[in-house]
């Protein structure tokens, strides 16, 4: 009998095994690790040498060959030559058109400027991908000019998110009201306890977008204060939709919670390691374009680019991250586009990881220690 539940054991332990070793989600040894912080906090990377670097290879290898920055004659400009320039109209024709031509291969590779326009009246407006694409450039200008404390010197192009592709791969829709509650004796789900990828597969909440990369919730999981007041609190509901959030963050970044933080003590910027300041800054980001350009463009858009709630699709960090740290492993392509960095002109890129960390550090200010984000 004893020889029969040894065997019953051995079985299952060697299927457990196998179902182990062929899930996507087991990486086989080697894996490397690379130390991010302070000695004895167990602050180190996890690194897959089979996996990473053809990640990234695979992402540079699909950036579009285009023409190289020239010289500006300056003149005629295109809000002078075209019709109905409402955004770059004060480039010169061939800087308007090279740029044309790039977002075509970033974003319609296939389709050309018929994905846009109507190509017997190219001032024509009737074409909802047109006046998006218009927003979508003001966006683009936005971030560079105003969000150096994220994108640095770097900055986005379109390529950044769309890879060649109409609507970015990686993006949201405001959760579905009919998942939230469950009939029967499940009772209110509120938004639960379904695996959902981005949550790490976990019973945390679904859908923590709307709340914290949108509404400008508070992003918390410990008080400031022994008792509840004045807002200095977190309700173990806050906490929950924080820690959907940070899963999400690290599967966007392909990155452990030590990237930013300190494992001894989560909460203490001045243990952190920098990176987190660049984070607290994409956070406020992502709020304010969902706020300010991408969720007033649902009135524009047709049914099908539509939710559950009426809305378009949004951005989040995997919308431009796609899996790694630095979104295309930190190639400055926005470089190569001044106008897309609106009335300023694009910064030079830092050529010392030292110098950037120390920049990192001087932008841990004040703000940051009394706002929201205690528990990012």
């Amino acid at each position: 009998m004893t020889k029969i539940i040894a065997w019953f054991v051995g079985l299952f332990a060697l299927v457990l095994t196998g179902f182990m070793l062929f899930t996507a989600g087991w990486e086989r040894p080697p894996i490397e690790t690379e130390q991010s912080g302070y000695r004895g906090t167990g602050m180190a990377e996890i690194i897959n040498p089979r996996v990473d670097p053809q990640r990234l290879e695979a992402q540079l290898a699909a950036v579009p060959d285009l023409a190289p920055l020239t010289p500006d004659p300056g003149v005629p400009k295109a809000g002078d030559v075209y019709q109905n320039v409402q955004v770059l109209g004060d480039l010169s024709v061939a800087r308007f058109t090279r740029l044309m031509q790039a977002i075509t291969e970033w974003i319609y590779p296939e389709e050309g400027c018929a994905a846009c326009h109507n190509l017997n009246n190219l001032a024509d407006d009737s074409m909802y991908q047109k006046v998006v694409s218009r927003r979508m450039i003001q966006m683009t200008q936005a971030v560079n000019s105003e969000w150096s404390s994220h994108v640095g010197a770097t900055g986005v192009t379109c390529f950044t998110c769309h890879r060649g592709n109409a609507v970015p791969e990686y993006t949201w829709f405001n959760a579905d009201p009919a998942t939230v509650s469950a009939d029967g004796m499940v009772g209110w789900r509120n938004g639960q306890n379904r695996a959902a990828e981005f949550a790490g597969l976990s019973s945390l909440p679904e859908e923590p977008f709307s709340r914290l990369l949108e509404d400008d919730g508070q992003i918390r999981v410990e008080g400031r204060t022994a008792l509840p007041r004045d807002g200095q609190y977190a309700s173990i509901q806050d906490t929950e939709w924080t820690y959907s959030l940070m899963m999400h963050m690290s599967t966007a970044l392909d990155v452990n919670c030590t990237y930013c933080h300190n494992s001894r003590n989560f909460g203490s910027w001045d243990s952190s390691n920098p990176v987190r300041v660049n984070a607290w800054h994409g956070i406020n980001m992502a709020q304010s374009l969902n706020t300010e350009y991408v969720a007033p463009l649902s009135p524009v858009l047709p049914p099908h680019r539509l939710g559950a709630t009426g809305e378009g699709q949004k951005i989040n960090c995997a919308t431009c991250h796609q899996g790694v740290a630095k979104p295309l492993g930190g190639m400055a392509m926005a470089q190569d586009y001044p106008s897309l960095w609106g009335d300023s002109p694009p910064p030079e890129v830092a050529m010392d990881d030292d110098e950037g960390d120390a920049l990192a550090r001087n932008e841990r200010t004040q703000d940051i220690e009394g706002s929201g984000a205690g528990g990012l």
